[in-house]
């Protein structure tokens, strides 16, 4: 007889890469196999609309690299040698080590993941409770959003903002430090349309990105200086009285001493911190305060690009306080928007249990940003013991963490016992003891939140794990069988796990629970349209706090203030006399972060890693376009295919990012000459608080 065919049917899924989008997939499954992945048409987010990375999904899942059996190391690390053994030897070999790390200490064992996926139950939750059970250190998760989170929330409170559903209202958007094109598609589909109802754009950003270019202004400013720009424009807002005086009365504290402290910050002072025209400061302040005099909705969109400096945290803060002053909030297409992420009621104790974590042990936590420097340190007193043991999961820091070469050194310890889950022979993975093949979003469970919408969402599993590729969720399970761990939370099944993701007792989640979301996909949280219209912030005055007494009470300016780079002409003269440009690497439109750079696809689409430069520094270098040039300081350097481009202002040099190290033509990339050094607040990397030199290479 034959095979009887199976009819297809579409399962509902999410995307679970780290963007604000969070889209509402269906994927089209035939006898065990998916063929499609389609954007959710009837999801008001997604609209039916993926982009280019995630349209090709089923060449991730079914990539011809794909992990699929655990592996060991054969050969030194980093050279990426392992032989097959079985899922038996691969988790006693792991159980067996980390009880001979824990018994001397159980600090000396960390974890090192982040957003490889955004789900709930895959991200951390059997994870977590495994750790917490064995004692390990914590990883503060840091690499992306901490100074700006800390900004805002001192700020404003919670991350919550603007409802993304409303931009399309707005009269006037600003983008701050993103580019949305690559990084959020279904916003920039929203400005365009607020911009066919007659809406102004203006781009804030050092380089003239795809977005900015189809803005109606782009304002080109320095590198870390996005925190004077926001002075100046207070500065402006005050003195020409573009306020709104009774938001101000009513719904913010520190009036005055902000009155005081902007003063000195005039748009001539604001334009040479930042290297723009005076005319440029007053024209945006204008532009923003008569607009909301005008009782016409102001948007200010940031995005992740304004913290990757020193003063990251403050700069957010600033850009939070202009809402506030002009009674931005009022609309519901008003106000500022970084991100939605604390509008989501999460049981995240029920899924992590911290409460398993040995109450006679100390405990550390090591910040994500610095696994460069605290990979080689010797145990002390400050730090505590020496790294032993790490487990790597959702993240790819040989190749996206900061300073590169000591990240790569640190991985390189023979004394070190690292274990890798993956999809693919990452650069990471390449320096793994035992490597273990984990699932990708269609072959299981998860329950999601976003940071850029007001959507609950839930994954089905739309096929089986390919090869013998298993959940996080289910490795640490095994793991935890294996080292005695009888407790019954580590026999809850990720839909157990998923069940209890969020809070559907609360008012804003009550109206759904778990088999409904599974079954529709996605229900939207019971929200007001315009949240902070009539104040109810979350800090602790319950107003904006232009002042903030708990800033002061954290060792911290309470006001407003400018926070210069680590690295630039203005604060390091003396460096930037050897290394003259400044270097930001903001992400590849085709790449998310390290995600995708293995799909061949969209790396040939993307080309090979190129330097933006601006011709007056090409000139002065004798560069000409398509020169392969080496970028180069003190900590490391790369080479990159130049491109001379006047989207580069003069002083400023782009890598888009970020390139697996194996897929540059001399295997680094710009992470070879980033810093550890962290944010003014939150902890946060620096990324983008850089000074280099170029030559042809």
């Amino acid at each position: 007889m034959g095979s009887v065919s199976v009819p297809s049917q579409i399962v509902r899924a999410v995307c679970p890469h780290d963007c604000p989008d969070t889209c509402a997939l269906l994927v089209k499954v035939e006898n065990g196999v998916a063929l499609e992945v389609k954007g959710d048409p009837d999801h008001p987010s997604t609209g039916g609309v993926l982009c280019t990375k995630v349209a090709r999904y089923t060449e991730r899942t079914y990539h011809p690299d794909r992990l699929l059996y655990p592996q060991k190391r054969v050969g030194k690390k980093g050279e990426g040698k392992f032989e097959r053994i079985g899922w038996d030897e691969a988790i006693a070999t792991i159980a067996g080590k980390l009880q001979e790390v824990s018994a001397r200490n159980p600090l000396s064992i960390l974890p090192y993941n982040y957003a490889g996926t955004m789900g709930l139950v895959q991200g951390d939750s059997m994870s977590a409770r495994f750790l917490n059970k064995l004692g390990a250190s914590f990883l503060d998760g840091t690499i992306c959003a901490s100074a700006g989170g800390a900004g805002y929330k001192y700020t404003l409170g919670d991350r919550i903002g603007t409802d993304v559903e409303q931009t399309q209202n707005a009269r006037l958007i600003i983008i701050w430090g993103g580019n949305p094109i690559a990084s959020s598609v279904h916003f920039w589909t929203r400005v365009q349309e607020a911009k066919r109802k007659g809406a102004k754009i203006i781009a804030i950003d050092p380089y003239r990105s795809l977005s900015a270019e189809k803005c109606h202004q782009h304002i080109a400013l320095l590198p870390g200086t996005d925190a004077a720009l926001a002075l100046g424009m207070m500065h402006v807002l005050i003195k020409e009285d573009l306020l709104d005086h009774d938001y101000i009365a009513n719904y913010t504290v520190g009036f005055e001493q902000l009155k005081q402290r902007v003063a000195e910050w005039t748009p001539e002072k604001v334009a040479q911190t930042c290297g723009i025209s005076a005319d440029e400061v007053i024209g945006l302040a204008r532009e923003y305060g008569e607009g909301a005099l005008r009782g016409e909705p102001s948007l200010i969109r940031m995005n992740y690009g304004v913290q990757r400096t020193h003063g990251g945290g403050m700069a957010v803060r600033n850009i939070c306080c202009l809402p506030a002053l002009v009674g931005a909030w009022r609309h519901a297409a008003g106000g500022a928007l970084l991100s939605s992420s604390s509008s989501f009621v999460k049981n995240s104790d029920a899924l992590k249990r911290p409460d398993l974590f040995p109450a006679h042990l100390p405990q550390r936590t090591i910040n994500m940003t610095t696994i460069g420097d605290d990979l080689l340190r010797d145990a002390s007193p400050e730090f505590g013991p020496r790294i032993e043991a790490l487990i790597v999961y959702n993240s790819n820091p040989v190749a996206i963490a900061p300073e590169s070469p000591k990240v790569a050194r640190g991985f390189g310890r023979e004394d070190l016992f690292t274990v890798v889950l993956e999809h693919f022979q990452t650069d990471t993975a390449d320096y793994a003891d035992i490597l273990l093949p984990a699932t990708t979003q269609l072959e299981h469970i998860d329950a999601h939140a976003s940071y850029g919408h007001r959507y609950m969402m839930a994954n089905n599993a739309a096929i089986a794990p390919m090869g013998e590729a298993k959940s996080n969720t289910e490795i640490f399970r095994l793991l935890a069988k294996a080292m005695g761990f009888n407790e019954a939370c580590f026999a809850e099944s990720d839909e157990e796990l998923a069940a209890q993701a969020f809070n559907f007792e609360h008012e804003r989640t009550r109206h759904t629970n778990w088999e409904d979301l599974k079954s529709k996909g996605w229900s939207k949280l019971v929200m007001p349209e315009a949240s902070f219209a009539q104040g109810g912030f979350t800090t602790p005055s319950g107003k904006v706090e232009f002042f903030s007494q708990q800033m002061a009470d954290d060792g911290l300016d309470p006001l407003p203030t400018f926070i210069p780079p680590y690295e630039s002409k203005a604060s390091n003269p003396e460096l930037a006399q050897r290394y003259p440009l400044a270097m930001i690497s903001p992400p590849a439109r085709n790449f998310l972060n390290s995600t995708f750079v293995n799909v061949k696809s969209l790396r040939d689409t993307e080309g090979e890693p190129h330097l933006d430069l601006h011709p007056e520094d090409a000139v002065a270098r004798s560069i000409q376009n398509g020169d392969m040039v080496r970028i180069f300081n003190d900590r490391g350097s790369f080479v990159a295919k130049a491109r001379i481009t006047e989207k580069a202002r003069p002083g400023l040099v782009v890598g888009l990012s970020i390139w697996w190290k194996k897929f540059a033509s001399d295997f680094k990339n710009a992470n070879e000459v980033t810093n550890q050094k962290v944010t003014d607040m939150g902890g946060g990397p620096t990324f983008y608080d850089v000074l280099v030199q170029v030559e042809r290479a």
